[in-house]
């Protein structure tokens, strides 16, 4: 009967630490590389748009996500965009994703066809590093308008992701 109650406490006792840290977890931010609050200059890089985004869904061409993104990020006055990579701390590239999946695929099973999405790699220009990434799919929408709401709200999300990752205030939103 001891070794019962023993092996029942042992179990018990792995069962509640093992539960109780992914809270400690939780409560603890991983930490932010350091060059990101550092940063003053960023080069914006524009990686581009996959086929089939544009002039539908979207209005405009490939370059919109880009001239959008940089006209925020310039309008923040957060950081300095320099126009040679070499002058910068920080290398940002914006590409506009439209990727494969499921094409009217069983939600319930876990699978929905996956929406365009913006990805914005952070890299060190110095060691070429990535530092950080920031994903934010458009939501979907049957209107022309709203396609285009949502690219422009996707955008600034993206915008808004980088700049607090910088420690940067966010734009608005409109």
């Amino acid at each position: 009967m001891r070794k019962n109650i023993g092996s029942s406490l042992l179990a018990c006792a792995v069962f509640l630490s093992t539960n109780a840290a992914p809270a400690q977890l939780a409560d603890t931010a991983p930490p932010v590389p350091p060059a990101l609050a550092a940063a003053r200059n960023v080069f914006i890089s524009n990686a581009g748009a996959d086929s089939g985004l544009f002039p539908a869904p979207f209005s405009g061409d490939a370059n919109r996500g880009y001239a959008e993104f940089y006209n925020g990020l310039k309008s923040s006055g957060a950081f300095s965009i320099v126009s040679d990579p070499s002058d910068a701390d920080l290398v940002l590239e914006l590409r506009l994703i439209a990727p494969y999946g499921p094409t009217n695929a069983n939600k319930q099973n876990g699978a929905a066809d996956p929406l365009p999405m913006f990805r914005l790699t952070v890299y060190d220009r110095k060691t070429h590093y990535v530092l950080w990434t920031v994903t934010q799919s458009v939501d979907f929408a049957f209107l022309q308008k709203t396609h285009d709401r949502n690219f422009d709200q996707a955008l600034t999300a993206v915008l808004n992701s980088f700049l607090q990752v910088a420690g940067k205030p966010p734009v608005p939103i409109h």
